[in-house]
């Protein structure tokens, strides 16, 4: 059994996993050889994580956190367990055996899709963007930080897994006026967030949707850490990760959810 570094970008995802306050940008130890990395948003500082975690002896990679819905049938707290990710001009592969594992350890109430997740380097904030990014990869999901740490884990041959709650449905993003009340460790700054309502750049009936949909992203995420912990510590695969791209083409999806 080896030690997994677990890359998180914001402090209520990882607040699934540990009880913890973690120091921001800084790894830390969860027993057993795994260990956690919050890192904040985006796919720099989750690059960063990867390798801080892959230096000081991580031997498999895993993104963890919530995900923006590019499919119709994806909802608030569905669960994406992606089996490859699309950084933009190539699919890297997610170990198929480590996610094939871990989902079934999971009840089977949670709503699991599979196929490709993809990154991008910006919030989408409107449903024709999240389209238009479907379209172009064939992706069902998307995320800011899983295309980074799955290079990192590429690179180095590591065995990698996404494991992403839907926070956001495709109807529905995060308005881009928020990211001017978001702390680095994607924390609300409060002072700003109340000078958005006042201004009315944000309505209290935006604020509250997006509550409610991180909240059922927080359960899912929640969950899978109550069932499936000790897969998400340790992989057990004595195989790597394949260290390479599987595919340079754009617009290859995948049909395939719920399972390997």
């Amino acid at each position: 059994m080896t030690g997994v570094g677990i890359i998180i970008a914001m402090r209520v995802e990882a607040r699934c996993i540990t009880p913890l306050r973690l120091f921001f940008n800084q790894r830390t130890d969860l027993g057993n050889g795994a260990a956690i990395w919050l890192c904040g948003v985006g796919a720099e500082a989750a690059g960063a994580a990867a390798t801080g975690l892959r230096t000081a002896g991580a031997t498999a990679l895993m993104s963890f956190g919530f995900a923006g819905a590019l499919h119709s049938g994806l909802n608030s707290g569905g669960l994406m367990l992606p089996e490859s990710i699309h950084t933009g001009d190539c699919l890297l592969p997610v170990d198929l055996d480590w996610r094939a594992r871990l989902q079934r350890c999971l009840p089977d109430h949670l709503n699991v899709t599979g196929g490709i997740l993809a990154a991008s380097s910006k919030v989408l904030t409107s449903t024709s963007a999240k389209r238009d990014l479907a379209e172009s990869t064939g992706a069902k999901a998307v995320d800011m930080e899983s295309g980074a740490v799955a290079e990192v884990a590429t690179n180095a041959g590591l065995p990698f897994m996404a494991v992403r709650a839907i926070s956001d449905p495709l109807d529905f993003s995060p308005p881009g006026v928020l990211l001017e009340a978001v702390r680095p460790d994607g924390s609300p700054h409060l002072v700003r967030l109340l000078g958005l309502l006042l201004k009315r750049s944000l309505t209290l009936g935006t604020l509250l949707r997006l509550a409610s949909d991180a909240s059922a992203a927080r359960s899912t995420l929640s969950t899978v850490v109550r069932y499936a912990d000790a897969e998400m510590r340790a992989i057990r695969s004595p195989a790597s990760s394949p260290g390479r791209c599987i595919a340079r083409q754009q617009g290859v999806g995948s049909d395939r959810s719920g399972g390997v």
